[in-house]
C-alpha cells in the first residue's frame, strides 16, 4: 500500500483502478470483517489530496460510503436467511463469532432504547458494528428499517475515516508518508478500547 501510493496516478488512471478496487475492497470488508476498510478510507483521501482532480475526495467519499451500504446490506440479508433456517448458515455463525456476549448484551440494550440510531454510532465504534448487526438480526428488524438506519451509519463513516486520510495528507509532501500516518491513526483507533478493556480488567482482579 506505501509502495503504490509513492507515486500519485493520473487521474484517469485512478478512476479506471483506484476507485473499483476501493469499492470492492470495502464490499468485502464489510461481508468478511478481517480486512481494514477505515485504512482503506483513510489511504484512498491521502492519495486524492495530492491529485489535481477537484472532485477526488467527493469520489472517493461516495464510493466508500455505497460500498459500506451495499455490503452491510448484504450480510444483513444474509444474516436474516440464516436467522430463517433450522440450521442456520456460515454467514450468521460468522456473525455471532465476532459478537462477544457482553457486547451483544450492550448493544441489544442501547437498540432497545435508542433503535435504528444505535446504528450510527456503531460503525463509529471499533468493533461494534456486527454486535449491533447480531442484535438488529435478533429483534427481527425489517430490512428496510435497518437500511433506514444504516445510511447515516456508513455516511458518518466514511466521512470520518476520510477526514483522519486528509489530515495525514496535508501533514506531508509525499504521499506514501501520509497513507503511513493514516493507517498508523486507523490501527490506533481499532485497537484502542480492546486494549483499554484488558487494562480495566487486569486491574480490578
Amino acid at each position: 500500500m506505501l509502495a503504490a501510493a509513492a507515486q500519485v496516478p493520473p487521474e484517469s488512471t485512478q478512476q479506471a483502478v483506484g476507485y473499483p478496487s476501493l469499492f470492492l475492497l470495502i464490499v468485502l470488508g464489510a461481508l468478511v470483517p478481517v480486512v481494514p476498510t477505515g485504512a482503506l478510507v483513510s489511504s484512498a483521501a491521502v492519495v486524492a489530496v495530492h491529485q489535481d482532480a477537484p472532485f477526488a475526495l467527493l469520489m472517493v467519499f461516495g464510493v466508500s460510503a455505497f460500498a459500506a451500504f451495499l455490503g452491510d446490506m448484504a450480510l444483513y440479508w444474509l444474516g436474516r436467511r440464516g436467522m430463517r433456517s433450522k440450521n442456520g448458515s456460515r454467514w450468521l455463525a460468522a456473525i455471532r463469532d465476532r459478537a462477544p456476549e457482553d457486547r451483544l448484551a450492550q448493544a441489544q440494550e442501547k437498540l432497545a432504547d435508542h433503535g435504528v440510531l444505535v446504528l450510527v454510532l456503531s460503525r463509529l465504534v471499533p468493533a461494534g458494528r456486527i454486535p449491533v448487526m447480531l442484535a438488529c438480526l435478533m429483534a427481527k428488524m425489517p430490512l428496510r428499517e435497518f437500511a433506514r438506519g444504516d445510511v447515516p451509519a456508513c455516511l458518518a463513516w466514511a466521512v470520518t475515516y476520510q477526514l483522519i486520510g486528509i489530515l495525514g495528507g496535508s501533514l506531508f509532501a509525499e504521499p506514501w508518508q501520509g497513507v503511513a500516518v493514516a493507517v498508523g491513526l486507523t490501527v490506533l483507533i481499532s485497537v484502542a478500547p480492546t486494549v483499554w478493556r484488558k487494562v480495566r480488567r487486569t486491574a480490578s482482579s
